[in-house]
């Protein structure tokens, strides 16, 4: 299958281009590094070390003896050039990481979030008036989050994939209908998801574009068995406190002996997915399209869900770390059950990879190894969700350090 992977060289887009050409697809990244731009502006680097894209992928290619193609091209402002691309290659699938996806980043200053808008929205609509445009059949799969759900779905009921089925009082009875699930963003970022979610339906309904969204959860790990291979091919490990992910910063807290950094009380329960199983389910995305005139096709890619303060704790037993208690920078609720229906990808055989199986191997294999690359400065989150919050980062230097 010929795919484009728009956003191959980021955190999640780099792993799945070089599974999916490890399974015989060809496959073409389109990025602006624009990723690459940001650590520049925010000043820190991966934890792990990145190679340029250009020596990614000749060292992709002497490993595998496969090529990826490579597209510098921004989807926001490049739209001419979108169109003679999709012309050019005519691909069989798209996957589009290609929006900036950290929630922090996206409430950091005014001109993060209007970045954020202006690049994910932007981009995104561009990519589906271009698929029109051309005429082409393609299934396209957009990485999406659970964030678009919100967290204040509470109870037993679980958050089914996407769609709910809602009665409707009338003065005849009640009619049966089946809505998007209510959004209920927390950030400029998650907006831009729900923004999306609006888009791919009125696109699938009015233009028959085959789209598949997946909400996925918080995305842990770093290596697959191909970035494995050799270390010019290493993914990303972000563990600032804009871009790294609450389970990455834990482990990469207790390879340094850096207090775990809990902002607020910990109670807040999310859905996590290990970056090998989120490789795994953009093939089977692809594979299992929707159909032209289908509505969109939903799936929660999610594997486990876990209150923040039990992983913290999972993490100090195992590695003798501390807590250290901040102020959240968020507005969300002290604590919040979660249940997430992932019933789809389960029945179209993904096998999980569960925390059990995968922290030790990060904590020393990833973290540790490259703890001499971590500048502790960076490590607390500044991002905050209103003007005139406490800073967790003003509060740091009274927590001791190990």
């Amino acid at each position: 299958m010929r795919v484009l992977v728009l956003g191959g060289d980021g955190f999640c887009g780099w792993p799945t281009s070089l599974y999916l050409s490890d399974h015989g697809h060809d496959i073409t990244i389109v990025d602006n590094l624009s990723r690459r731009k940001i650590d520049v502006e925010l000043e820190v680097d991966s934890l792990t070390p990145i190679r340029p894209i250009s020596q990614r992928l000749a060292a992709w290619q002497e490993v595998s003896d496969r090529t990826i193609g490579f597209v510098n091209l921004d989807l926001a402002t490049d739209y001419d050039a979108l169109v003679a691309l999709l012309l050019e290659l005519r691909p069989d699938a798209i996957v589009h990481f290609a929006e900036q996806r950290a929630a922090p980043y996206s409430m950091r200053t005014q001109q993060t979030k209007r970045y954020t808008v202006d690049n994910n929205v932007r981009g995104t609509h561009n990519l589906l008036t271009a698929l029109v445009e051309t005429g082409l059949d393609v299934s396209l799969v957009h990485l999406g989050t659970m964030g678009v759900y919100g967290y204040g779905w509470s109870g037993s009921a679980p958050i089914p994939e996407g769609y709910l089925a809602v009665k409707v009082p009338t003065p005849d009875g009640e009619l049966e209908r089946e809505i998007l699930h209510p959004a209920n963003p927390g950030s400029v970022y998650h907006l831009t998801k729900t923004l999306d979610q609006l888009l791919f339906s009125f696109y699938a309904k009015n233009d028959g574009l085959r789209i598949t969204d997946l909400h996925q959860g918080i995305v842990w790990g770093t290596q697959t068995d191909q970035t494995a291979r050799d270390e010019r091919l290493i993914n990303r490990f972000d563990y600032d406190g804009d871009y790294g992910t609450v389970l990455n910063r834990f482990l990469m807290q207790a390879a340094i002996g850096h207090p775990l950094t809990m902002h607020g009380t910990g109670g807040q329960t999310r859905a996590f997915i290990h970056i090998r199983d989120t490789v795994r389910c953009i093939e089977i995305a692809i594979n299992n399209p929707p159909e032209s005139g289908d509505k969109v096709l939903v799936r929660n890619q999610v594997t486990e869900t876990h209150r923040l303060l039990d992983l913290a704790k999972m993490i100090g037993d195992m590695t003798g770390s501390e807590i250290a208690y901040l102020p959240n920078p968020r507005l969300e609720a002290d604590e919040n059950d979660l249940i997430v229906r992932n019933d789809q990808f389960l029945a179209l055989g993904l096998q999980p990879t569960t925390l059990s199986e995968g922290l030790l191997e990060e904590i020393t294999e990833i973290a540790g190894r490259y703890r001499h690359r971590v500048d502790p400065h960076k490590i607390i989150a500044r991002s905050v969700w209103r003007a005139g919050m406490e800073t967790s980062a003003d509060l740091m230097a009274e927590v001791p350090q190990q």
